[in-house]
């Protein structure tokens, strides 16, 4: 890694600095645990010095709360999307539940699926996941989410899409 320092990574490390002890209260009056709410705190920094372009904030804590809290909710969707897996073993017979390794991977695989599909709108990933889990049709869907047949259709190949940038990555030209 470069040592250089450039505009971009002089902001963040104002903002770091200025403002970090503060994120991390906020982080901590939210979030049960402290070592969770340090890794939400570094992460909302990692994301700033992710970013390909970054202007100075004028409402910097207000700008750091929004980050953290999407990372918040990312990672309080993540916590119950386990808890839901972990009930659906608990209601397997012994014999029939996976290894703690391929409970594991399994976890890793449904996070993986959780993030791709966060990356849809609310209605594609529902129109996505009523037709790939609970079988609806084309107008079940639409009727449910009070679109058009042809809406329902966009949102199943978006979601056939991320799939397959997913598995493959992007598509490239010839």
């Amino acid at each position: 890694m470069s040592s250089v320092q450039t505009p971009h990574s002089e902001l963040v490390g104002a903002l770091y600095r200025d403002h970090r002890g503060w994120l991390l209260a906020w982080l901590r009056r939210n979030v049960a645990c402290p070592s969770r709410a340090e890794d939400l705190s570094q992460d909302t920094f990692m994301r700033l010095l992710g970013r390909d372009e970054l202007r100075e904030p004028r409402e910097p804590r207000a700008f750091l709360v929004s980050i953290a809290k999407g990372l918040l909710f990312d990672y309080f969707r993540r916590a119950a999307l386990e808890q839901a897996y972990l009930n659906e073993l608990m209601l397997l017979p012994e014999s029939e539940q996976p290894s703690p390794e391929e409970q594991q991977l399994i976890l890793e695989d449904l996070k993986a699926i959780d993030q791709l599909l966060a990356k849809m709108s609310s209605k594609a990933r529902a129109a996505f996941l009523y037709n790939r889990l609970d079988g609806m049709s084309h107008a079940e869907i639409a009727r449910r989410l009070d679109v058009s047949v042809p809406r329902v259709r966009q949102y199943l190949a978006q979601g056939i899409r991320q799939c397959y940038v997913a598995l493959y990555g992007e598509p490239s030209c010839p």
